[in-house]
This record gives structure tokens, sequence and C-alpha cells, in this order.
């Protein structure tokens, strides 16, 4: 089974991505803060974590260093989704902006769940909304 880690501190977002998720059948976890999602990345091991970069406690870019240093969890791909879009000196996997089209979401968590990265130097940077 594929699994993805959503990681958002606004609940309705979290909860929205989760379900779009779940209907196409992966299986979905869900965290507010970085904090917490390191807890459940060591825990569950996800394939993909879509990662909020402005969050109260831990925010975004503290996750990604303590994720990078961590030899367990360095290797999931991680794909940026703020409103921010592409941020300079975040190293992800892609980047997509909020307000983002579900078929875009969906199309990053099956690119990076896989461990395959395409086109556009494995990156994604996309502008579609909405969400």
């Amino acid at each position: 089974m594929v699994s993805v880690l959503v990681v958002d501190d606004e609940s309705d977002i979290r909860e929205a991505v989760a379900e779009v998720l779940a209907d196409e059948g992966y299986v979905v976890h869900g965290a507010g803060d970085g904090a917490e999602a390191l807890r459940k990345a060591r825990a569950v091991h996800p394939n993909i974590v879509l990662l909020d970069l402005m969050m109260p406690g831990m925010n975004g870019w503290e996750f990604r260093a303590a994720q990078k240093g961590d030899p367990e969890l360095s290797d999931i791909p991680v794909v940026v989704l703020s409103a921010l879009g592409r941020v300079a000196g975040m190293d992800a996997a892609g980047f997509i902006q909020k307000p983002f089209d579900l078929e875009e979401l969906l199309d990053a968590v099956r690119e990076y769940a896989d461990g395959h990265a395409g086109g556009n130097g494995g990156r994604i940077d996309s502008p579609h909304a909405p969400m």
C-alpha cells in the first residue's frame, strides 16, 4: 500500500486532501505541525510527504531540516504545498502553489510515491488553481 503523510496546520485543507487521496486508494496519515509529522513519519515511513511550510510550532522548513538529517527519513520525497509556491533554498521534490488543482496534486503523488522522478528534472512547479 502506498502511504502519504499530509502535513498542514489547517485541518480543513489536511482533511480535504486526505479524503481525495483516500478515494484514490492511498493510505493517508495527517499531521498538524512538523513535530507531529516527524513522529508519524518515523512510525509509518510514508512513500511521500505533502508539506505546508507556514505552521506554528515546528514549521515546514524545520521539519525538512530534521527529516534530511534523519537517515531513516531522508529518502522520503517531499512535495511542498504552500501559498509561497517555489521557495529558494528549500530542497524538495516538488512545489505546488496553494490554491491548487486536485489533478495536479494527484499527479505529484503518483510520480513521487513510486520513487520515480520524471520531466522537469523530477520537480513539479505549478501555479494551478483551485483548492
